[in-house]
C-alpha cells in the first residue's frame, strides 16, 4: 500500500523537496539518533545548529528574497516543505524551517532599517524572535489588548502590560511586541535585553515546549521600534490577520505531513503484526482505522495546496486557511489516534514515535487559533453570525 504522496503532489517542487529530504537523512537523521528517547523537545543548542545549517543550505526562510539571504521560492514550495518535515518523521525536521522563531511579518511590514537591523538575522538563522501578543485575560480574542504603549513628548514610547504563552521568549533575541497605542493595536520590536523588559513564569506544554510570561513595567522604546514606522501605528490587527494566514497554511502543512508519517507507521505495523494467526491488517477494523486515515490525509494534503497555489497568486483570503488549519490539524489528531490504536500497548509507551505524537500534536488545534476560532473565521465568510 502506498502512503506517499498524491501524485498531483509529486510534480511540483519535486527537486527542492527532494533537496531538502535528502539534507533530512544524511544530517538530521544521525543528529536525531543521539537524542533521548523521552520525546521532548531537543536542547536549544541543537536547534540553534539545525536552523544556521538549513538557512546556509537556503531551506530555513525559502521564500525570502535572495538578496536577505533567502530562495526566493513560492509559497507553495514553502507548504511542500513542510509538509515533508513532518512526514520524515525526524524531530529535527520542523527547525530546519522557519516557524514562530522566524522571519515574518518583517519582510511585508517593515521598514528598510528594521529589516536590515533584524530581518537579516533571522534569515541567515542567526538570531530568533519571538512573538508577544496573546494575553492572560485575551487568548483567542488577542486583540482585547491591555497592555498600552503611551507616546512620549520626545517621541519615544512607553509600553506596560503582561504577556502569556509566548513562544520561545527564553532563547528569543527579540520579541514583536503587540500593545494598545493611539491609534489602536500596534506592533513593536522589543530587544529581549531590555532593562525593563522581565520574563514571569514559566510554562511547560504537554510535549515539552516552553511557554512565558513577558512582564513589560515602562519599556522605553524609540519612535523607529514600531514596525512599519509612522504608517505602523494601529495597523497590527490587519498585518498579523495577513501573517496568521500564510502561518496557519504552514502549521497545516506540518499536520498533513504528522498525519501521513502515523499512517506510515500504522499500515507498517498493520502488515508485520499478527494475532490469532494472521496479519492485523487482514482484520476490518484494523482496515477501517488505516483506509479512513488514508481518505483523510489526501483530502487535507489537496486542500492545503490548493489554498497555498492561492496565495501565490495573490488570494491570501483568510477562511482559506482558516479552513485548511482546521482540516488539516483534526484530521492529524485522528489519524494519530488511530495509528495508536492499532499499535495498541506497543504505541503507548515513553520512547515509541506516536507516543510522543499523541501528545504533540494535540497542540496543532490550538496555536494559530484554535479549531473553534477557525470555524468562526469560516462562519463569518459564509455569511453566518
Amino acid at each position: 500500500m502506498n502512503t506517499g504522496p498524491s501524485s498531483v503532489l509529486e510534480t511540483e517542487h519535486r527537486e527542492i523537496v527532494d533537496a531538502f529530504e535528502s539534507f533530512i537523512r544524511r544530517e538530521l537523521v544521525p543528529l536525531s539518533a543521539e537524542l533521548p528517547e523521552s520525546g521532548d523537545l531537543p536542547p536549544a543548542e541543537l536547534r540553534a545548529y539545525v536552523r544556521k545549517r538549513s538557512a546556509r543550505l537556503g531551506f530555513y526562510a525559502a521564500d525570502h528574497p535572495e538578496e536577505l539571504g533567502g530562495a526566493d521560492m513560492p509559497f507553495t514550495a514553502v507548504v511542500l516543505l513542510h509538509h515533508a518535515a513532518g512526514r520524515s518523521g525526524c524531530p529535527l525536521a520542523p527547525y530546519a524551517l522557519a516557524g514562530s522563531d522566524g522571519p515574518s511579518p518583517l519582510l511585508r511590514q517593515g521598514t528598510e532599517e528594521q529589516i536590515k537591523r533584524y530581518l537579516l538575522p533571522l534569515v541567515r538563522g542567526e538570531a530568533t524572535r519571538c512573538l508577544a501578543l496573546t494575553e492572560p485575560n485575551a487568548g483567542s480574542d488577542a486583540f482585547q489588548l491591555t497592555t498600552t504603549a503611551r507616546r512620549e513628548a520626545d517621541g519615544s514610547w512607553l509600553l506596560s502590560g503582561r504577556k502569556t504563552f509566548v513562544s520561545n521568549a527564553g532563547h528569543a533575541d527579540f520579541a514583536l511586541v503587540v500593545a494598545q497605542a493611539e491609534g489602536g493595536p500596534t506592533a513593536f520590536v522589543l530587544e529581549m535585553d531590555h532593562p525593563r523588559l522581565r520574563i514571569g513564569q514559566r510554562y511547560q506544554g504537554m510535549s515539552g515546549e516552553e511557554l512565558y510570561e513577558l512582564v513589560l513595567d515602562e519599556v522605553r522604546l524609540p519612535a523607529e521600534a514600531v514596525i512599519g514606522g509612522e504608517a505602523g501605528i494601529g495597523a497590527a490587527l490587519g498585518h498579523g490577520i495577513d501573517s496568521l494566514s500564510r502561518g496557519r497554511l504552514v502549521v497545516a502543512a506540518m499536520c498533513n505531513g504528522i498525519a501521513e508519517y502515523a499512517l506510515r507507521l500504522g499500515v507498517e505495523y498493520a502488515r508485520e503484526r499478527r494475532a490469532f494467526g494472521q496479519r492485523i491488517g487482514a482484520y476490518q477494523h484494523i482496515q477501517e482505522h488505516l483506509v479512513s486515515s488514508r481518505a483523510e490525509v489526501e483530502a487535507a494534503k489537496l486542500l492545503t495546496l490548493a489554498c497555498a497555489r492561492l496565495v501565490d497568486r495573490g488570494t491570501e483570503a483568510p477562511e482559506n486557511a482558516a479552513l485548511a488549519k482546521l482540516t488539516a490539524s483534526e484530521t492529524a489528531v485522528r489519524v494519530v489516534d488511530r495509528a495508536l490504536r492499532v499499535h495498541g500497548a506497543t504505541g503507548w509507551v515513553r520512547g515509541h514515535p506516536l507516543e510522543f505524537l499523541y501528545r504533540y500534536v494535540r497542540m496543532m488545534t490550538i496555536i494559530e487559533g484554535t479549531s473553534e476560532i477557525q470555524k468562526v473565521i469560516v462562519a463569518r465568510a459564509m455569511g453566518l453570525g
